[in-house]
């Protein structure tokens, strides 16, 4: 049982940049320190003489590296070496930090700091956020890196699709660089020096929001790299409340944004044998919400990583100092000044009690998800849409694209976020407005431009949204892997594909995606060869293509300029949509006519997809669902049972639980658990121990401090009394009541930060 296990499994874990204290002793198996300064040794000690296995985290793309910047490292100056815009501008994460191009020098002088990590004991390093801007890509440094790596001069990214393609491109590949050399430095140093085996992982943002937010960063192309052991998806209601379109609505989606990018990450770990977590955030860098708003948004994200069940590793909570040490709503003074006639300040507050106990109750539950028997509800099975790396490279278009600048304002003044209130009149006049903007691009060739390079990501969106919308339970998945491993499809049996907004790096690709389908798999084509970047210079242009699709087609035995249609290839079958995906997401009607096509292709193929608004999936002893509003009705979705409630106060036992549009549930079903048995149902406090016996039940269990925490056990007798003392003998006041339908107890203490051991004894 997961619940109680060692440390070693680091299941669950944080990163922080402060020292250890009692309200961050958040019952987590490994900490991630941050920063390599002065006091880092301090920290790293400190973490580890409170029982945490330790590593060290740090940025690769901009940080306190001043030293380096002014000369003092290497007696050169570095300042050339910072990311910089067209207009020449200082690409910058604070005022003295730049974002860094990743020079051969920067990487060595970043191996060179992470030693002192390795002196000081860490056993892992993970280097964040490898990230270089769309619109950088004009600094010395960058421009010596281009004409190193293609043997040209350098030409600016504005200048052509082909230029910009091969800038983004660059851009990447630096950063593979850096990690390559940093990752193999690192370990040479802990083994040579120590005879330690240190592991090396990266945190990164999810493909889909790097994508979306135009960040050049090495996704898939990690996976090449020996030296590094895996990742961390940083995923949160920061990048997952990211506005997209559906159905001509310009708005936030936090749920069904953050099931795709968790599954998206999910496909950088499957079949490698590397460690994926996946990260969850209470509240997020932006201080101006409030606690209902953060835990809102929060609940959203939980659920979706749950719903994605191949990965069973969490990061619980990044900086938890400014989440249990922090009030809010906190908001900057640039953002008061717009209006200060007007501006009202809401009142600061800490974070609400039932909201700390809920979120340690969850820390808790992520490291009980090592369940390989799951299955999504109503023998529902993933449908793939495939991502590339290469759609990174092609997010804006060049001075020679005409575009309309006046659609992104247009766009922003639309935007709908989860705060508002849809049935406020000033909100539902612009949901009219996104609406009628959407209907007005299909008559303006350039703000369609503008819309399909926008920060909404229509090409991807189009594809996926209208189809998870409706329950179908979409899986990104990563077409680069398909040439490194032969078996990576293997389990898939339909997938979606549009060369519309991303590249194959290689004709093997569509060789492989041909035999796939031709030993049964089936594939939905959607393209009209409208995209601009398939004029650039290519292997499909040299080899008389004039795009990748019309090779793909040849590979299945197709005419190159198939039309609309169904064809079948071997033992599967081919579904061709001349159409540019962004168009799926302009109205109902059309987001109607996508779903009816997929929906009919899979009815051919023996799928059996009744629309639906819930994703459920059973997971385990767990029952994770979310009801999506947006969808073909907006019926609750009703279990009929005897459930613990894990998203409700107390964790309360529960027979009939509604599941309303917009909201989602973690229930445990208390018939799965095994009669006669003690186990943990649900709890707020880590279970470091627990025994039953004839005389009754005995737990040792720790919470950070000022936690109310609650503890749902599975009991195989009645209780007749409760104590408990905590670890210096002190006695602990702690509640208790029994549900006799489900033979559970549930125990309530208030935590001081200390282990307490609670007796349970047998009922006479």
């Amino acid at each position: 049982m997961a619940y109680i296990r060692s440390n070693r499994e680091e299941l669950t874990g944080y990163q922080e940049g402060r020292p250890f204290r009692p309200s961050i002793d958040l019952q987590c198996d490994f900490v991630m320190v941050y920063g390599v300064d002065d006091t880092m040794p301090e920290r790293v000690r400190a973490y580890r003489e409170a029982g945490y296995v330790v590593h060290l985290m740090t940025g690769i793309a901009w940080g306190q590296y001043q030293d380096y910047l002014d000369g003092k490292w290497d007696g050169r100056k570095h300042w050339d070496e910072g990311q910089k815009a067209r207009d020449g501008r200082d690409i910058i994460h604070g005022p003295t930090v730049p974002y860094m191009v990743p020079t051969v020098a920067f990487s060595d002088y970043l191996t060179q700091r992470l030693k002192v990590a390795v002196d000081a004991g860490v056993e892992a390093i993970h280097m964040e956020e490898p990230e270089f801007w769309d619109y950088g890509g004009y600094s010395e440094a960058f421009k010596r890196e281009y004409e190193i790596r293609y043997r040209e001069p350098f030409v600016p990214q504005h200048a052509s699709v082909d230029a910009h393609y091969r800038t983004a491109q660059l851009k990447a590949e630096l950063y593979t660089r850096a990690l390559s050399r940093v990752s193999q430095s690192v370990k040479e140093y802990a083994k040579a020096v120590y005879g330690r085996d240190l592991r090396f992982y990266v945190p990164t943002h999810s493909l889909i929001n790097y994508t979306t937010w135009k960040i050049m960063s090495p996704e898939a192309a990690l996976i090449g790299l020996d030296t590094v052991d895996g990742y961390i998806a940083q995923i949160w209601t920061g990048t997952s409340r990211e506005a997209n379109v559906y159905e001509g609505v310009y708005r936030e989606r936090t749920f069904e944004t953050a099931f795709l990018e968790y599954g998206v990450m999910q496909e950088l770990a499957r079949g490698t044998g590397r460690r994926m977590w996946f990260l969850n955030d209470p509240i997020e860098d932006l201080p101006s919400y409030t606690w209902e708003n953060y835990r809102y948004n929060y609940q959203k994200t939980a659920v979706a990583s749950l719903l994605n069940p191949e990965v069973w590793h969490y990061e619980i909570c990044p900086w938890p100092t400014r989440v249990f040490e922090g009030k809010y709503p906190r908001y900057q003074p640039r953002i008061a000044e717009k209006d200060e006639t007007s501006f009202t300040l809401p009142e600061s507050k800490p974070i609400p009690d039932d909201y700390r106990t809920f979120l340690s109750s969850m820390f808790q539950l992520f490291g009980d998800m090592d369940r390989p028997d799951y299955a999504f509800e109503a023998g529902m099975e993933p449908v793939g849409v495939f991502m590339s790396d290469t759609g990174l490279y092609e997010r804006t278009y060049p001075d020679t694209v005409p575009t309309d600048p006046a659609f992104a304002e247009k766009g922003r003044d639309v935007k709908i976020k989860n705060s508002d209130d849809i049935r406020d009149p000033a909100v539902a006049e612009r949901v009219g407005r996104s609406r009628a903007l959407m209907s007005d691009l299909q008559e303006n060739p350039a703000a369609l431009n503008s819309f399909v390079t926008s920060m909404a990501f229509p090409q991807f969106y189009g594809l996926s949204l209208p189809l998870l919308k409706y329950g179908l339970p979409v899986r990104p998945v990563q077409l680069d892997n398909v040439r490194r491993f032969p078996g990576y499809l293997k389990g898939l049996r339909f997938a979606i594909l549009s060369y519309e907004f991303m590249k194959p790096v290689a004709p093997d690709i569509n060789t492989a995606l041909s035999a796939w389908v031709r030993e049964g798999g089936t594939l939905i084509y959607v393209g009209d060869g409208s995209d601009p970047f398939h004029g650039i210079r290519s292997w499909w242009r040299e080899a008389g293509y004039d795009d990748p699709a019309q090779h793909l087609f040849e590979a299945l035995g197709l005419d190159r300029n198939a039309p609309d249609g169904e064809y079948a290839v071997g033992e599967g079958v081919v579904a061709v949509v001349r159409q540019t995906p962004a168009l799926f997401c302009l109205d109902k009607a059309r987001s109607d006519a996508w779903r009816e096509k997929v929906r009919t292709v899979l009815t051919g193929r023996g799928l059996d997809w009744t629309y639906r608004n819930d994703i459920t999936l059973r997971r385990g002893p767990y029952v994770i669902c979310q009801v999506m509003d947006e969808s073909v009705n907006d019926a609750g979705k009703v279990f009929e049972g005897l459930y613990a409630d894990l998203m409700e106060d107390g964790f309360p036992v529960v027979r009939k639980k509604t599941v309303r549009p917009d909201e989602g549930a973690i229930l445990a079903d208390l018939t799965a658990y095994p009669h006669g048995m003690a186990a943990v149902v649900a709890t707020a406090a880590r279970v470091i121990d627990m025994s039953a016996g004839e005389r009754g039940l005995t737990m040792k269990v720790k919470a950070a401090d000022r936690v109310l925490a609650h503890i749902r056990v599975m009991l195989p007798f009645g209780v007749g009394s409760v104590t408990a003392v905590d670890e210096t003998g002190a006695a602990v006041d702690v509640a208790f009541d029994f549900d006799e339908a489900s033979g559970t107890g549930r125990f309530t203490y208030r935590s001081g930060a200390r282990a307490v051991t609670i007796t349970a004894e047998k009922q006479e």
